[in-house]
């Protein structure tokens, strides 16, 4: 209600059944606001050229077709660019045995279509030409207002409107799992509760890494019953990064556990892995996601291992990450790093989190650590656990630790005992 002498704020503003039309919400829902999302960037060229980015990413949703067809490459062309687009299933297709006659061979192999939609999609002319013509396409021209000006910011900008359209794939990307156990037997307004919780402590962590100058350009996607986290940033202090993101994300669970009075906050368990995987964004209304979505093999193996986590424990995948493409320095002299490698790395590298503050608390010593028994010499050994799943493959895994000391608070002790493993385990060197 409006007093009296006083001008209501919507005045001026009124609302008619048009507006609200058939027409109207298809307008509105057709509106694709992404070169926005991409200000920091947007920022640095003219307004003629933004302009002219306006016009390709209306046409490339055209191309996109509400997700019938996925784009996978580009090249500047004279006054436009020439654009790579098939259907959305044809990916899988082109390297799938054909069901009508299982002896003819697959078009293109494996690896050409992973190469394809790995790294940069932007191709010279021939080679847009040539992988037009083994994919037995044509390219697409998009006309545009002016020519494109090849500054740097420009290509960086439709590198990642060409990716939103497409699929994207990631050789070694770092993922960890949060999965609320007994969700299924909660009421749904605690499920729902206990979800909004967890999305607390993921937004708690990453506040404080970043309050720490650490990077941690995290992403998320719900798995029904928790969350897959990822580091959008690729390497090997990525990947660092998110192990200790788990850490602090188990940290403030605990706290808050320790602190509920009823099942407002979810008992966790914790799954880090690194294997490849598929990004792409998916339909949301008519347009795609500003935020990616991944699945691939490293998804799948921590959907198994959670299956196999008690409660409370955190298991780390028996992985291999490839760094050929992603040293962080020159002293970085390892292609490969294994899991007991990368928590070596990892403890190196958990000072990084030394003045964090905790529940009031400061932080003073964070030990990671993989688990095994106790050697007659006093040490302990790291030993690989055996998983089953339900499908019997069997897959091997280690059992973390991490113990976060604080100034005067008790600790908090994250993760199971290896004592208290009940599974067939193999002896690892420590």
């Amino acid at each position: 209600m409006v007093a009296p002498g006083q001008r209501s704020p919507f005045s001026g503003i009124s609302m008619e059944i048009e507006d609200i039309s058939q027409h109207g919400y298809r307008r509105i829902s057709n509106y694709s606001p992404y070169l926005d999302q991409l200000a920091g960037f947007a920022s640095e060229i003219g307004l003629r050229q933004r302009s002219n980015l306006v016009h390709l990413e209306k046409c490339l949703h055209e191309e996109w077709s509400l997700g019938q067809n996925s784009i996978l490459s580009w090249c500047p062309l004279d006054d436009g660019l020439l654009i790579l687009v098939v259907p959305h299933y044809a990916i899988a297709e082109y390297t799938a045995t054909p069901v009508s006659d299982p002896g003819m061979p697959q078009k293109v192999s494996a690896r050409f279509i992973t190469e394809l939609i790995s790294g940069d999609r932007r191709l010279t002319l021939s080679q847009i030409k040539k992988v037009a013509r083994l994919l037995e396409i044509e390219p697409r021209f998009i006309p545009l207002r002016q020519p494109l000006s090849d500054n740097p910011v420009e290509t960086q900008i439709i590198e990642k409107m060409i990716r939103r359209y497409g699929i994207n794939y990631v050789a070694s990307r770092a993922v960890t799992l949060f999965d609320i156990v007994g969700f299924s037997l909660l009421t749904p307004f605690e499920q729902m509760t206990q979800l909004n919780s967890l999305a607390y402590s993921l937004n708690s962590a990453h506040a404080k890494m970043l309050e720490l100058d650490v990077n941690s350009n995290s992403a998320r996607s719900s798995s029904g019953d928790g969350f897959y986290i990822w580091n959008r940033d690729q390497g090997i202090d990525a990947n660092v990064n998110l192990y200790h993101f788990m850490h602090l994300v188990l940290a403030d669970n605990a706290i808050a556990r320790s602190k509920a009075m009823a099942k407002s906050v979810p008992r966790l368990r914790a799954c880090f892995h690194v294997g490849s995987c598929d990004e792409c964004h998916q339909a949301e209304g008519l347009n795609p996601t500003i935020h990616d979505f991944i699945v691939g093999d490293v998804t799948i193996e921590l959907a198994r291992m959670i299956e196999a986590a008690m409660p409370g424990q955190i298991l780390v995948g028996d992985f291999m990450a490839d760094l050929s493409d992603q040293l962080s320095d020159e002293t970085d002299s390892q292609v490969n790093l294994d899991a007991v490698q990368f928590l070596q790395r990892a403890r190196k590298n958990v000072a990084k989190l030394s003045g964090l503050v905790l529940s009031g608390e400061r932080v003073t010593a964070i030990k990671c650590y993989l688990t095994g028994e106790q050697l007659d010499n006093g040490e302990f050994n790291i030993r690989l656990l055996n998983i089953r799943d339900k499908h019997g493959l069997t897959r091997t895994a280690y059992n973390a630790k991490i113990n976060i000391y604080r100034d005067t608070a008790k600790p908090i002790l994250l993760g199971i005992e290896d004592r208290k493993l009940g599974v067939v385990n193999l002896p690892v060197a420590p």
